[in-house]
């Protein structure tokens, strides 16, 4: 049996990879920091469950009889892991390394790109082609509502079918590695990287692709983007594209929409919401499905879990927990809850000092576009933040917000901050919500704040 490790282990990208190759036979070992400092405590329970050894991230676990090391693209030489497997002549790859020889064994891969969407993209495509019993392997960033109630983490499905989903990211243009059968644009915006950088990368992917290319026609950037194969558009109400949705209207805990005057519902809120579903309806379409069943089997699907999750009611306030990090997913979600009625506190954290200084002006100009008066919007100083960081704070985006002309806008340093303003200032029919990324704590935030209200 051979061994191999993952650095990085507890990561919404590797642990997938991790459940996959313990599924394939492998004795798979895995280190984490957040493991180290008994963080993430259910997530490393949870992978334990289904076969991971864990390692303390201090080197002592590498062997020199592992094949091979996989590490989180955010490690390099200096972790101590790395440089055990380098001094054993270990090869070290990176995750997408893997995830690219795994996706190549298939006939019909299936590769979801974009900025925004993307994770519930792949998992809106992976769970109807699991319903229609296609059999197909998933392998994604988000944990799935529907498959919460099995052992290990609901990011994945492994299975011997034809088909295998991935989403493949932009951040790192590692999307470049892959060439799909059918692969998916859903938009380009800023995030990661600069809008030349991510033209390229996505650019390099469309060349890539085998069979047809699926494109979101409300976006402009996304929409110019050039591939030898098919190309396939999808639309809220641009009857120039080649699917398109009409009647998008918020319903009670959801979204409905028409299809060719079929109507059709999410269990999810938001019309962003609907771009996706019209994303994942349009693969499976190229993959020989009928749209009607794709959208139908759509209606089961729960969500992602921190995808503008509802985290619960109390009181007769709504907590929800959100993923969004950039200045389009923030304005999407903010838009999303705009369709209800009642106040919005919204707290957002940054996460790295790119994040916030390269794209802080712009989640400025989208909360106060979205926001009204009376809403709140809160920021948390900038999560990952170094001593090296000198002058970086969340309160610049703060000022930038309340120039923009949103004035309810408030800077506070940290959770316990947040906690005590928000519980002295919410009242019943208000809707909080925590956005950010890469900080898991923020989903056990939302829960404690719901249990204090």
């Amino acid at each position: 049996m051979k061994k191999i490790a993952f650095c990085g282990a507890a990561g919404n990208g590797i642990s997938p990879l991790e459940q996959i190759m313990i599924k394939k036979g492998y004795e798979v070992y895995g280190s984490d920091r957040s493991f180290d400092e008994g963080k993430d405590t259910n997530r490393k329970q949870a992978l334990q469950s289904v076969g991971l050894k864990i390692i303390p991230q201090d080197g002592s676990g590498i062997t020199p009889d592992m094949s091979c090391v996989y590490a989180s693209a955010a490690l390099d030489d200096s972790n101590p892991d790395i440089r055990a497997a380098k001094n054993f002549g270990i090869p070290v790859k990176s995750r997408s390394d893997l995830l690219s020889e795994i996706f190549s064994t298939y006939n019909k891969g299936i590769a979801v790109g974009g900025t925004a969407g993307k994770t519930t993209t792949t998992a809106m495509i992976g769970y109807i082609l699991d319903v229609m019993g296609q059999k197909p392997t998933m392998i994604n960033g988000g944990m799935l509502c529907n498959y919460e109630d099995r052992p290990g983490l609901s990011n994945y499905l492994y299975n011997d079918g034809d088909f295998c989903v991935i989403e493949a990211d932009e951040s790192d243009g590692s999307i470049r590695k892959y060439h799909p059968f059918i692969g998916l644009i859903n938009n380009i915006s800023h995030d990661h990287t600069s809008i030349e950088k991510l033209v390229e990368y996505f650019s390099a992917f469309a060349s890539n692709i085998k069979e047809a290319l699926v494109v979101n026609y409300d976006c402009p950037l996304a929409k110019k983007i050039k591939s030898p194969a098919k190309i396939f558009t999808y639309s809220i109400g641009n009857q120039e594209a080649d699917l398109v949705a009409t009647d998008v209207h918020a319903i009670n805990n959801g979204i409905e929409y028409s299809l060719d005057g079929h109507k059709f519902k999410l269990n999810l809120i938001g019309k962003f919401n609907v771009s996706n579903a019209l994303a994942a309806i349009s693969a499976c379409m190229m993959s020989g499905i009928n749209k009607f069943e794709a959208a139908k089997a759509l209606e089961g699907f729960k969500g992602i879990k921190v995808r503008l999750e509802k985290i619960g009611t109390s009181n007769g306030v709504t907590v929800y927990n959100d993923f969004a990090h950039n200045p389009s997913k923030i304005e999407a979600s903010l838009l999303a809850l705009k369709d209800y009625p009642g106040r919005i506190i919204a707290m957002y954290q940054p996460h790295t000092p790119y994040s916030a200084v390269n794209t802080g002006d712009e989640v400025a100009a989208a909360v106060a576009k979205v926001l009204s008066p009376t809403d709140i919007m809160i920021m948390q100083e900038i999560y990952e933040l170094t001593p090296q960081d000198v002058g970086i704070s969340s309160a610049n985006i703060i000022k930038q917000i309340q120039i923009n002309g949103h004035q309810n806008a408030i800077f506070l340093p940290n959770k316990s901050d947040t906690r005590k303003f928000v519980l002295e200032n919410v009242k019943a029919g208000d809707r909080i919500v925590i956005m950010g990324a890469h900080d898991n704590s923020l989903a056990d935030f939302s829960k404690e704040l719901l249990a204090a209200i």
